[in-house]
């Protein structure tokens, strides 16, 4: 019987994805925190520069790239204490055969991930 993929194990999956992309574009990992409800949870270095990337890992119908901007802006406001960039990242995932099916252990999947999206 497959077992589908429970909230934690798609949160560190999204982190990977997000991780991999930071990693690729020369990101220096300073935190990385994959407990949900805790953020952010990459801070990272970058052109010595210091930002903070708030992953969401959301399944269909909700859109990756659709955050709560109340949070994200007082995700922002921690951020600017220190000087730091803050980015959502999420990560749209669903079956490997069908989006819009929840995502099975050892099975394929499919995502949505369109980068970091900076908060202005």
């Amino acid at each position: 019987m497959s077992q589908l993929l429970s909230k934690q194990e798609l949160h560190n999956l999204a982190m990977n994805i997000v991780g991999e992309d930071m990693k690729a574009q020369g990101f220096e990992f300073l935190g990385v925190n994959s407990k949900i409800g805790k953020d952010p949870q990459f801070v990272g270095l970058k052109n010595k520069d210091l930002h903070f990337v708030i992953v969401r890992a959301v399944s269909y119908p909700q859109d990756a790239n659709v955050y709560d901007p109340i949070f994200m802006q007082t995700i922002k406001e921690h951020g600017n204490k220190f000087d730091a960039k803050t980015y959502y990242a999420g990560v749209g995932l669903g079956n490997g055969t069908d989006y819009a099916k929840e995502v099975v252990k050892d099975e394929e999947y499919t995502m949505v991930y369109n980068g970091l999206q900076e908060i202005k």
